[in-house]
C-alpha cells in the first residue's frame, strides 16, 4: 500500500464522509444510550440464538438476532462478527429471519448457519416497516420521516451504525473484526455502511452495487423500493464515490450481469472508477467485481466468494 499518498486519501475521505452523512436527513443524535433487552436464548446446533430487543433510536425498538458461535475460529479466542442485512422482495414481514431462513433467491441454507460453523457471530436486526417492526407501509413511513426532514435510508442507516455500537460493546466478540454482507436491499445497506463506518473492516455485496446515472438511462428508478432515494444526492455524489469511502479497506461485490437493478453500464462504470481509485493507493487487490450470467440472484460461487472473502480478511 502506497503510504504516502494514504494519508491525504484518508483526509480527504473524513471529509466526504461527513458531508455524505449529512445528507441523510435529521437523524437521532449518534451519541445517544442504547438499552438492550434479551427476550430469548436457545441453544441451537454450533451456535447460541439471542432474540434482543434493543433501543437503537428513540422513535421504535428494534428486534434483533445475535448468533454466537460455540466455537471461534482457529487461533482466535473471540470471534469476529459478521453484521447481516435482510433483502427487501416485498417480503415485509420476513426481515431479519432471512438470517435463519433465506429468501428464494438465496441459496438454501442460512448465512446465520454458514457463518456460524466457521467461526463467526452474526448480528441481524429488522430494517424499517420490515419484520417485526411490519405494519405500516412503506411508502407512508418514508413520507412521514419526509415531513420530518429524515430520509428513510438514513434512518436504517442510522439502525445499522447503532447495530454497530451495539455488537462492539459486547464482550463475547472481538469489536475489531467487523464485516458486513447482504443481497438486494441488504448489499445496499452494506455499502453504504462500510462508507459511513470506518469500524466495518470488510465489506461484501450481493446484487445491488447500482449506478445512478445508468440506473436513470435504464428507466429503471421504479425497480428500487421509496426507502432508496436520498433528496440531493446526486448533486454531491456519484454511486463510485460513496463506495470509494470504503478504500482501502477490501471490497467485494458479486453481481449479474442480467440483473435489471444494476445495470450493465453501470457496473463498467463503478468497476473502472474503484479499480482507479484502489490503484491510486496501492492497494489494488482490496477491490474486486465479480459478475455472473444469471439475474437477481445468489448463486453457490457467490455464496463460497463470501465466505471465502471474510475469511481471508477478517
Amino acid at each position: 500500500m502506497n503510504t504516502d499518498a494514504l494519508e491525504p486519501f484518508l483526509e480527504e475521505q473524513r471529509g466526504s464522509r461527513n458531508r455524505l452523512y449529512s445528507l441523510l436527513g435529521r437523524l437521532p443524535p449518534r451519541n445517544r444510550a442504547i438499552a438492550a433487552e434479551t427476550v430469548f436464548t436457545e441453544e441451537r446446533d454450533g451456535y447460541r440464538l439471542e432474540k434482543l430487543k434493543l433501543d437503537l433510536n428513540g422513535i421504535e425498538p428494534v428486534p434483533a438476532y445475535l448468533l454466537l458461535p460455540k466455537k471461534a475460529k482457529q487461533g482466535r479466542e473471540k470471534p469476529p462478527v459478521i453484521l447481516y442485512h435482510h433483502s427487501h422482495g416485498g417480503f415485509y414481514g420476513v426481515g431479519k429471519e432471512e438470517l435463519l431462513t433465506p429468501a428464494p433467491y438465496l441459496q438454501p441454507r442460512g448465512y446465520g448457519e454458514e457463518l456460524t460453523e466457521r467461526g463467526y457471530a452474526v448480528l441481524a436486526i429488522d430494517s424499517w416497516v420490515f419484520g417485526e417492526r411490519s405494519g405500516r407501509s412503506e411508502s407512508s413511513v418514508f413520507k412521514e420521516m419526509l415531513w420530518h426532514g429524515r430520509s428513510m435510508l438514513g434512518m436504517m442507516l442510522y439502525d445499522a451504525i447503532r447495530a454497530v455500537d451495539y455488537v462492539a460493546s459486547r464482550p463475547e466478540v472481538d469489536a475489531g473484526k467487523i464485516g458486513t454482507v447482504g443481497m438486494s436491499m441488504g448489499s445496499t445497506m452494506a455499502w453504504w455502511l462500510g462508507a459511513l463506518d470506518t469500524r466495518i473492516k470488510a465489506v461484501a455485496d450481493i446484487c445491488c452495487l447500482t449506478d445512478y446515472q445508468a440506473l436513470i438511462a435504464d428507466g429503471g428508478l421504479d425497480r428500487h423500493g421509496l426507502y432508496y432515494y436520498i433528496p440531493d444526492l446526486l448533486t454531491h455524489f456519484t454511486a463510485s464515490q460513496i463506495n470509494a469511502l470504503i478504500a482501502p479497506r477490501p471490497r467485494l461485490s458479486l453481481a449479474g450481469n442480467l440483473d435489471r437493478l444494476t445495470p450493465a453500464e453501470g457496473l463498467d462504470r463503478i468497476d473502472r472508477e474503484l479499480s482507479a481509485v484502489y490503484a491510486s493507493i496501492g492497494a489494488p487487490d482490496a477491490w474486486k467485481l465479480l459478475r455472473y450470467d444469471v439475474a437477481h440472484e445468489e448463486t453457490a460461487e457467490m455464496r463460497e466468494e463470501v465466505l471465502a472473502f471474510f475469511d481471508r480478511t477478517l
